[in-house]
């Protein structure tokens, strides 16, 4: 049976129909599209709100902080909802999470809550999580040599975030004066439902028995030197992109650029994050995974050293752009490594753990972002990050010595 009960189309390790598969993946890009409004929303303005309610403001940077602790502390709970009663079902579970972040995140401008807004931000970061397994979901019942293509075109949908977001932020965040930002919260709110209205269409297989028993240990997937580079890569990608996000307007702000100008690196931010996503796949497919990540890995060194240049907006826009495309070859190329790495029957587990130590790092990341900016600068901030990218690059280089694992029998 299907998620919620509709006709059948095939266990957890079958191929779906071809007109499925295409559904799926279009009602996924969609939904990822408008998703993504949730995060560009937070990000763009959740170091600016907590600047304005915190109680000290070395708290500024907290609420996204917060919201990556609410991607870590969710994707477990998601991956087991998703294991016994359907992706599909911890889809709306994770929208019902977005509508709340906009009518809470809207309600604390309004009464100038700061723990209220951090409230907002952690039930946002649920919903991030959410929607960040829809890569692993469009490669459901879809043949092995067409899932990295399927997860990096989900991902695609990003790009529409990447217009969305940072507009919608625009045009609502004076709407509602004095109160700024509360329409843009409430916009983001009614976007969140929309997309579960999307997410109703998605047909995916139930999952299996096996599936429930979840397969091998853990512990034995996780000694695969694949799956650690895989996770650590992916997780120091995501680190980074996050480490230098969060504290990337602030910073701006603090060398004299206007709110607009913040918001529109942002904009061109997550264009780069996921535009490549329509050619990424292919890439993999090419080139292999491994070699897709390392370029990504690459990128985000890239990105530091011309941020470390100056402070114009130009350089400041750069460091973005060149971020967002090292987040995407990064994470899609490591993502794709993850379904190298398990069985049919484990998939929901795995992923669900490799995502959980990509966003437990990011919650790191996040919380030392805040306080490096506020104490030591943006400077400190990039040189910083070239720590974690040295250590992904090298467990990558041992990794891709070696032979993956068979996962036969």
């Amino acid at each position: 049976m299907t998620d919620n009960g509709t006709a059948s189309i095939g266990g957890a390790s079958d191929e779906l129909p071809e007109k499925v598969q295409s559904g799926n993946i279009w009602r996924l890009s969609i939904a990822q599209a408008l998703a993504g409004a949730n995060s560009t929303v937070l990000y763009a303005t959740g170091a600016i709100v907590g600047d304005m309610l915190a109680p000290v403001p070395v708290l500024a940077t907290l609420p996204i902080s917060i919201f990556v602790v609410g991607m870590a502390a969710c994707i477990l709970p998601a991956g087991a909802i998703a294991r016994r009663h359907g992706r599909r079902t911890a889809f709306l579970v994770g929208t019902g999470a977005g509508v709340l972040t906009g009518l809470l995140g809207m309600l604390a401008v309004i009464i100038g809550s700061f723990w209220l807004f951090c409230l907002a931000t952690f039930l946002g970061g649920g919903y991030a999580a959410v929607v960040l397994t829809f890569r692993f979901a469009a490669a459901d019942g879809v043949a092995p040599d067409r899932r990295a293509r399927a997860l990096s075109l989900v991902m695609a949908g990003g790009v529409a975030a990447g217009v969305v977001g940072p507009q919608l932020v625009n045009y609502t965040m004076n709407m509602w004066q004095p109160y700024m930002f509360a329409a843009t919260f409430l916009a983001q709110g009614a976007v969140a439902a929309v997309s579960a209205l999307i997410l109703l269409g998605v047909r995916l297989p139930m999952p299996t028995a096996a599936e429930v028993a979840g397969g091998r240990p853990l512990a034995v997937i996780a000694r695969q030197p694949r799956f650690v580079a895989a996770a650590i890569t992916g997780a120091v990608t995501y680190m980074l992109m996050n480490f230098l996000m969060t504290a990337a307007p602030l910073a701006m702000h603090m060398c004299g650029h206007s709110q607009e100008s913040a918001n529109q690196g942002i904009q061109w931010h997550v264009i780069a994050m996921y535009g490549p996503s329509f050619f990424t796949g292919s890439l993999i497919k090419r080139f292999g995974a491994g070699r897709v990540a390392t370029v990504g890995l690459l990128l985000t060194g890239l990105s530091a050293a011309v941020g470390l240049a100056g402070i114009d907006v130009a350089h400041f826009w750069a460091t973005l752009i060149l971020l967002g495309l090292g987040w995407n070859f990064g994470f899609l190329g490591a993502s794709a490594m993850v379904l190298e790495c398990h069985r049919p029957e484990e998939k929901t587990r795995v992923q669900s753990l490799n995502d959980f130590i990509v966003f437990g790092l990011m919650a790191v990341g996040s919380f030392l972002s805040g306080g490096l900016l506020s104490t030591y600068g943006w400077t400190t901030v990039l040189w910083v990050s070239f720590i974690p990218l040295a250590l992904a690059v090298l467990s990558l280089a041992v990794a891709l010595r070696r032979k993956p694992v068979s996962l036969a029998g």
